[in-house]
């Protein structure tokens, strides 16, 4: 008879190099818990963060039990979200306010550097704000109105600095059709690479700062 060796080991299986089965009463490891379903690849969640974060920054996210992303369907998503969001989001606000959006993006263009800044730091209060809530228990239920409010106001953001870009690569005197192609095609392209997303990051925090320096 082996001799057992602390719980549920013995010097068989010591020897042997072969793991030896947990005692019945052994809490489960985290081998065996479930990735969260709404961040699985294909979700509606994760199509949603794709239109928002760059490609590099969603294939960082680590899923347990050997659920892996498809890099080519990450990119993909990633710039075919980035490019479908420019276009709609750009398309709206220029049918509806199209002197708002000459407006900012003629601010964008003046001082980018400081837009910039302004919409980072505006980024940093934000996540202040989101962890105060959250600590607060109370305030946890504000989290989800604030992240529609500040993702509406980013995605409106975005598509007016990528049209600034767009507005001096094409004629828009025929209309905004092509700064609107061009601009959506940049939004997508640019999630394409590494470098590519911190420059979309950038130029989205470039209008996210011109709007809420022209209100705040």
């Amino acid at each position: 008879m082996a001799k057992t060796w602390g719980k549920g080991r013995t010097l068989a299986s010591l020897g042997s190099g072969e793991p030896a089965a947990p005692p019945p009463d052994a809490p489960a490891t985290c081998s065996s818990a479930r990735p969260p379903l709404f961040l699985l690849p294909g979700s509606d969640a994760y199509n949603m963060l794709s239109t928002a974060l760059p490609a590099v920054v969603l294939q960082a996210i680590e899923f347990p039990n050997g659920v892996e992303i498809d890099p080519v369907f990450g990119l993909g998503g990633s710039a075919a979200g980035a490019f479908v969001s420019t276009l709609v989001v750009g398309a709206i606000m220029v049918a509806l306010a199209p002197g708002y959006v000459e407006r900012m993006m003629d601010r964008v263009r003046s001082d980018p550097l400081s837009s910039f800044i302004y919409g980072l730091l505006w980024i940093v209060l934000t996540v202040v704000v989101v962890i105060a809530l959250v600590i607060s228990l109370i305030g946890i239920l504000l989290v989800p109105i604030l992240a529609v409010v500040v993702g509406l106001v980013w995605a409106v953001g975005a598509a007016i600095g990528f049209l600034a870009i767009a507005d001096r690569l094409v004629d828009r005197s025929d209309g905004w059709l092509k700064p609107l192609l061009v601009a959506a095609a940049l939004s997508g392209g640019l999630t394409l690479t590494a470098i590519g997303g911190i420059v979309s990051f950038a130029i989205g925090a470039a209008g996210f700062g011109a709007i809420l320096s022209d209100r705040f």
